[in-house]
């Protein structure tokens, strides 16, 4: 898979693609219409001139609220439904793991779905045989692969799938939410193989709500809205523009930056109480942006008020690659905070900065809720940024640092003895 994102020919491209449904309200509607010749449903459209691209090493996010036409993009994509207009283009081989047991026989055992499966996406005998061995092993099924796929539990249905798609060698890979289901080590070993795929020129369109993993998979998302290309870029600015849509922000603000000189992707709301400053202290009181693991940190705000309102102010700890890593507000914590018509507030957080040595980020939020996708006035995304430069007075590995004792009883055991007996560790 030669070339890069940037300048190789799309694996895959979708030009001005539209697909509608016809919907009945029972099933009876459609004798009607047959009988009467007369129209008795509702069209919807599903998808409404979308143009899409996924170059060679590109790994494209699709979110979007439930309705946005995401599962009708992927079946387009797959070949499962053919488009009303517009062009869907491959160029190699398009593989995907879609809606939960797609394509099995839930009377075959997980062997024979392989053989089945594997064919369906285009590989030949020969190339069954040769990876079936590697596919068990992959999905962590051995035990189980003779049974009957109907006995499966979703998870497992999960890791066959997911095994058999990946081993396909696809120029395209395309994933949807079938991949939460299933443990999280599993989930972790997917996409650990999946942006393995990825640096080796791989294209991938990923569907995902979980808003962390596209951050941390992809280089690119979009956003659809009833069906509608809403926003093609980072995927920290397509999330910032989700949590837009599912916050119920006016839709005069949802698309444009504010009049003010703010920015639009990143600062919006219905501002009748806002932000106004932010910043970062130190254990000594003094303005900082440059922290030890462990030091004390004081997050002061400001915040302006138009209404006489009680409300929730709160915050958001991201690391260099977007992933939150802690967040919290008024609510989670118990306080409900008082604000008067025409004066500035000021709020305060104190803790302490326990994680690895490494850039942040903070984000700032006032709701009226528990979180900011009620009644938001104001989300200000990434308004700091902060450095931990090193550890503090012990290393430790991960990201962040728990408080940990450690003790040990005597168990009346002599030095040596049962030196050589196994330890029982839960399964």
């Amino acid at each position: 898979m030669p070339g890069t994102a940037s300048t190789a020919a799309p694996l895959l491209a979708l030009t001005r693609v539209s697909k509608a449904f016809r919907l009945y309200a029972s099933p009876a509607d459609r004798l009607k219409e047959a009988l009467l010749r007369r129209a008795c449903h509702r069209d919807h459209q599903a998808l409404d001139g979308v143009s899409l691209e996924v170059r060679p090493g590109d790994a494209v996010g699709v979110i979007g609220r439930n309705g946005a036409g995401k599962s009708t993009l992927l079946k387009l994509v797959t070949g499962v439904l053919l488009p009303d207009a517009g062009t869907v283009r491959h160029a190699g081989r398009v593989t995907g793991l879609l809606e939960l047991g797609t394509g099995f026989d839930p009377n075959l055992s997980g062997r024979d779905n392989i053989d089945v499966n594997a064919r369906l996406l285009g590989m030949d005998a020969a190339e069954v045989r040769r990876k079936r061995d590697a596919i068990i092993a992959f999905s962590e099924l051995g035990p189980f692969i003779d049974a009957p796929v109907r006995t499966y539990s979703s998870g497992m249905t999960m890791r066959l799938g997911f095994a058999i798609a990946i081993h396909a060698d696809p120029d395209c890979f395309v994933v949807d939410e079938a991949l939460s289901v299933g443990d999280a080590r599993f989930q972790q070993k997917c996409i650990a193989r999946i942006r393995e795929y990825r640096e080796q020129g791989g294209g991938i369109l990923f569907v995902s709500h979980d808003v962390n993993a596209i951050k941390l998979v992809c280089n690119r998302a979009v956003v659809l809205e009833a069906g509608r290309l809403l926003f093609d870029g980072t995927p920290e600015q397509a999330v910032s523009r989700y949590f837009r849509l599912i916050a119920g922000v006016p839709a005069g603000m949802q698309m444009t930056a504010r009049d003010d000189g703010g920015d639009g992707d990143r600062d919006y709301g219905q501002r009748r109480t806002r932000i106004v400053a932010a910043t970062l202290h130190d254990g000594q009181g003094r303005e900082s942006h440059k922290f030890v693991c462990g030091d004390a940190v004081s997050l002061r705000l400001a915040v302006a008020s138009d209404d006489n309102v009680a409300l929730n102010v709160g915050f958001l700890l991201r690391d260099r690659f977007g992933q939150d890593m802690f967040g919290t507000n008024t609510g989670l914590l118990g306080r409900r905070v008082e604000f008067r018509r025409g004066t500035v507030s000021e709020c305060r957080f104190d803790f302490p900065v326990r994680l690895a040595p490494g850039s942040y980020s903070v984000t700032l939020a006032v709701h009226s809720e528990l979180t900011h996708l009620h009644n938001c006035q104001h989300w200000l995304d990434n308004a700091l940024e902060f450095e931990v430069s090193a550890f503090g007075s012990r290393a430790f590995a991960g990201l962040c640092e728990l408080p940990v004792s450690f003790s040990q009883t005597p168990q009346g055991v002599r030095a040596g003895a049962g030196a050589d007996k196994e330890i029982p560790f839960a399964s």
